[in-house]
C-alpha cells in the first residue's frame, strides 16, 4: 500500500487499484507519447479502439465469459438499466419477477412496474433486509431479477437461485469481480463500474446472445441490441472511464486473477467481522451470519453519540467513507476488491482502541 494513500472505505464511488491511477494520471497528459490527453482522443480513433477491444477481451478471460455472450458498456449506471431492463424484455401478457432484498432491487421492482406486470415473488422486507431470501420459485415469467449484493444493507448472494423456467437477470453492481461466478447461470448481468470495476461513468452489461436478440424495445438508444450492433459505440461513450476499467481489468491479472481477488476479499471480510463479533457486543452486525457481505460491513455501536464520536475520530485518522447510509445509519465499511488488506487491518486496530476508551 502506498504510505500518502487514505484508507478508502467508501461505497461508490469506491478506491481504485492504485497501479490503475498511476497510469490513468499520465494518460490523462500525454497518453502513449502522442502528444495528446486520452480523454481529448476521438472515440473513433485507432487508439481508443485499442483501449476499448483490450477491456472486453480482458473482462471475458477474467469472467471465462462463453462465446454465446455479448459484453456492452453503457452509460446510466445501474439506474437506467431498471427501466431499459422492462422496456426491452417485459413481454405484454406475460410477467416479471423480482426478488426484493432491499434499496436498489426495490427501486429496480418500482421502475420497473411503469412498463407492465411485476411481481415480488420474495422479500426479506420483514426482517428489515437483513437476510438473504431462500427458495426462490422458479416460476415461468419474462425474467426473473435479483441483486448479487445490497451495498446499504450488507447482505449478499452466495448461492444463486437455479433457475429454468426463465431468463435469470442479476445487478452486480457491488460484487461484481469479486469472485468467480459461472455467466451461463444467468441470461444478464449487469453492473456500474464504480465500486469494483472503474470510476463511475460506465456500465457492464453480459447478456446471452439469444435473450438479447429476444429484445423488443422500440427505442433505439435503449434498445440492448443498437448498442450491441455498434460494439458500444453507438453514440460517445465515457472513453476516460472505460479506460481505467481496462487498466483495474489488468490489475485484475497481474494479481492472480479472480481466485486470488476472492482470497483477498475472504480475508478483509473475515478480519473485520471477527472484530465484531469477538467486541462483546460493542460492535453488532445486523445481518444473518450467512449473508453477510464481503463487500459492505454495516454496524452499530452502543449509541448514535458513541457512533458519531467513532467517525469523527476515524476521519482524524484518514478513515474515509464510513459512515452509515443515510437510511439506516450507523457506520459501514466498503471492502472492494482494490481495498488493501492494511487498510483493514487499521481499521481493526482503531476499532479496537476506540472500544477499550470508550
Amino acid at each position: 500500500m502506498n504510505n500518502d494513500r487514505a484508507h478508502i472505505f467508501n461505497a461508490g464511488p469506491a478506491v481504485l487499484p492504485f497501479e490503475a491511477l498511476q497510469k490513468a494520471s499520465k494518460a490523462v497528459l500525454n497518453y502513449n507519447g502522442l502528444g495528446l490527453s486520452l480523454i481529448e482522443m476521438s472515440h473513433r480513433s485507432k487508439e481508443f479502439e485499442a483501449v476499448h477491444l483490450e477491456a472486453i477481451s480482458n473482462l471475458k478471460e477474467i469472467y471465462n465469459i462463453p462465446a454465446d455472450y455479448e459484453i456492452i458498456f453503457l452509460q446510466g449506471g445501474a439506474s437506467l438499466q431498471f427501466a431499459m431492463i422492462p422496456m426491452n424484455f417485459l413481454k405484454q401478457g406475460e410477467t416479471a419477477h423480482y426478488v426484493d432484498t432491499g434499496t436498489w432491487s426495490t427501486k429496480a421492482y418500482k421502475e420497473a412496474k411503469n412498463f407492465g406486470e411485476v411481481k415480488v415473488i420474495a422479500t426479506s422486507e420483514d426482517k428489515k433486509y437483513t437476510y438473504i431470501p431462500k427458495n426462490i420459485p422458479d416460476e415461468k415469467c419474462s425474467y426473473l431479477h435479483i441483486t448479487s449484493n445490497n451495498t446499504i444493507r450488507g447482505t449478499q448472494y452466495f448461492n444463486f437461485p437455479k433457475i429454468k423456467n426463465s431468463p435469470l437477470i442479476c445487478d452486480m453492481s457491488s460484487d461484481i469481480l469479486s469472485r468467480q461466478v459461472n455467466i451461463s447461470d444467468f441470461d444478464m448481468i449487469y453492473a456500474g463500474a464504480q465500486k469494483n470495476a472503474g470510476p463511475s461513468g460506465v456500465t457492464i452489461v453480459i447478456i446471452k446472445k439469444t435473450f438479447l436478440e429476444s429484445s423488443a424495445c422500440k427505442s433505439a438508444y435503449l434498445n440492448y441490441k443498437t448498442h450491441s450492433k455498434e460494439n458500444s459505440l453507438y453514440n460517445t461513450p465515457c472513453t476516460f472511464a472505460t479506460y481505467v476499467m481496462g487498466e483495474v481489468f489488468k490489475w485484475i491479472k497481474s494479481i492472480g486473477g479472480l481466485d486470488e481477488v476472492e482470497k483477498r476479499n475472504r480475508e478483509k471480510a473475515k478480519l473485520l467481522y471477527d472484530c465484531i463479533e469477538n467486541s462483546n457486543g460493542f460492535y453488532r452486525a445486523p445481518v444473518e451470519k450467512n449473508d453477510r457481505s464481503w463487500m459492505n460491513v454495516p454496524y452499530k455501536l452502543p449509541t448514535e453519540e458513541l457512533e458519531a464520536k467513532f467517525l469523527k475520530e476515524a476521519s482524524l485518522k484518514r478513515f474515509f467513507g464510513l459512515k452509515g447510509h443515510r437510511s439506516i445509519g450507523g457506520v459501514r465499511a466498503s471492502l472492494y476488491n482494490a481495498c488493501p488488506l492494511e487498510s483493514v487491518q487499521a481499521l481493526v486496530s482503531f476499532m479496537k482502541e476506540f472500544k477499550k476508551n470508550n
